[in-house]
């Protein structure tokens, strides 16, 4: 498709008192309709913005209006028949029929609309004076209506953008799914990769991934880096499509950690009455009594707050979300926090395929052995990343992914990933994260096994 760009100007209106003609209405209708006619075969979104519900370009409004729909006193429609046409005059029939009557006096001014309401308004107004009107209306009738929706459409459109255009004409693939993080941010394509949103190409993704891919053990355990991408002024970091291959997959997205906020983020102890208000309208018992003194807290006392709703400070991790087959993702599960709840959210998502099972366990282990092993690891503060896990009925696979929040250790420090965090040891508890979910679907497994004893018994 070939973009083009037409740029119109608003009509010139003169102080003269020369009135217009039914002809130069016409022989302008005829020239508009001409170009739009050339411009419809070529149309296409510029990076002009074209607006026409804008209070300056009112008479631009109006000009497209008349050209577009059956303009008031008669005047003959853009597809009429040439020799009607004489010398600046329109030739009307000498014999007038009830038809061309009725046709004249169901005439409605249209740029006199200023919308949809006006147009009904004065179409049903005409209506009841008019009782020699038919019930049924014409052909001419039902495409001015249409003409005049049509106007209305483009008056309430608002111009794409050119990354929107791009994000409607590239559909995307089959079986694709999002179950968090910002919609926004991941452009898939149907070529088995995913395009995720960066600040740049020193962003701290970037870096992981590259270091990461450095390292063969470890690259195994992660979505497959391909590269960088520069679009439209966009920088992307290319990545394994994980859902390519997978045929209407069951999905479990676990976010890793006993605190998934960086230290700078709660650096900040300024007491914030609106972090207050949202302390209070979850659990209004939660602040201690200075706290309900000051009707404000810090960032870090509401950022734990939060931590603590969920499974994330006790247990190291969190379920985000998952989407079992068949059926619509399911993204609040922050608040699962009791052994028996998760025990009971993994069982509904495994549904006692102990293959599966088996299977997750041994992927989890291994990626736990790597990480322990793996100098990127050794050497860096993972704040924020999760356990993808899909499978169906041929496949099994779990990846570590999202290191938007990872961070270089400075020299001097060396963490675990297991110990407690105190400000300014950088532990985040990666690996006590992935303790307490092998042993939560250990638990499964068993349980499982039991049923099945029991069932043979």
């Amino acid at each position: 498709m070939t973009m083009t760009s037409t740029v119109l100007q608003r009509p010139v209106t003169t102080t003269a008192t020369t009135t217009t003609t039914i002809a130069d209405k016409q022989q302008a209708a005829n020239k508009a309709t001409k170009a739009t006619t050339r411009s419809r075969n070529t149309m296409a979104w510029s990076h002009e913005k074209l607006r026409f519900s804008c209070i300056d370009n009112i008479g631009l409004k109006q000009l497209w209006k008349l050209i577009a729909l059956d303009t008031p006193n008669g005047a003959a429609h853009p597809t009429s028949n040439s020799s009607n046409h004489k010398s600046g005059n329109v030739e009307q029939p000498k014999d007038s029929n009830s038809n061309n009557i009725n046709n004249e006096r169901l005439t409605i001014p249209y740029d006199n609309c200023t919308n949809l309401a006006d147009y009904l308004s004065l179409h049903r107004a005409d209506q009841a004076q008019t009782q020699e009107a038919t019930a049924t209306p014409t052909n001419q009738q039902r495409m001015s209506l249409l003409k005049f929706l049509a106007i209305n459409a483009l008056e309430l459109s608002a111009p794409a953008t050119p990354l929107l255009l791009q994000q409607q004409t590239q559909s995307k693939p089959l079986g694709w799914m999002q179950l968090s993080g910002h919609p926004e941010s991941i452009v898939p394509t149907s070529t088995g990769i995913v395009r995720k949103r960066i600040a740049g190409v020193e962003d701290s993704e970037v870096l992981a991934y590259q270091w990461i891919s450095q390292e063969p053990k470890t690259s195994q355990i992660v979505p497959a880096y391909l590269g960088l991408r520069e679009m439209q002024s966009q920088h992307y970091i290319e990545l394994q499509d994980l859902l390519a291959g997978f045929k209407d997959p069951c999905v479990m997205d676990i976010k890793l950690g006993s605190r998934t906020f960086l230290e700078s983020e709660v650096s900040n102890k300024t007491l914030r009455p609106d972090l207050y208000q949202k302390m209070i309208a979850v659990d209004a018992s939660a602040p201690t009594q200075a706290e309900h003194e000051a009707q404000a807290i810090t960032k870090l006392r509401y950022m734990l707050f939060r931590e603590s709703l969920s499974s994330s400070h006790s247990k190291g991790f969190r379920i985000e979300a998952l989407r079992l087959r068949g059926r619509a993702p399911v993204k609040d599960l922050k608040t699962c926090r009791s052994g028996e709840q998760i025990s009971q959210t993994i069982e509904q998502f495994l549904v006692a395929r102990r293959s599966v099972q088996k299977e997750l366990i041994k992927r989890l282990k291994h990626m736990r052995l790597v990480i322990e092993q793996s100098a990127f690891f050794n050497r860096h503060e993972i704040v924020g990343s999760s356990i993808f896990i899909v499978y169906d009925d041929h496949r099994v696979g779990a990846w570590l992914i999202d290191f938007a929040k990872s961070r270089q250790l400075p020299p001097q420090l060396s963490i675990n990933h297991r110990s407690p965090w105190t400000p300014g040891n950088r532990e985040e508890g990666l690996l006590h994260g992935m303790d307490e979910l092998i042993h939560a679907f250990e638990e499964v497994y068993a349980r499982s096994s039991s049923h099945r004893g029991c069932l043979k018994i």
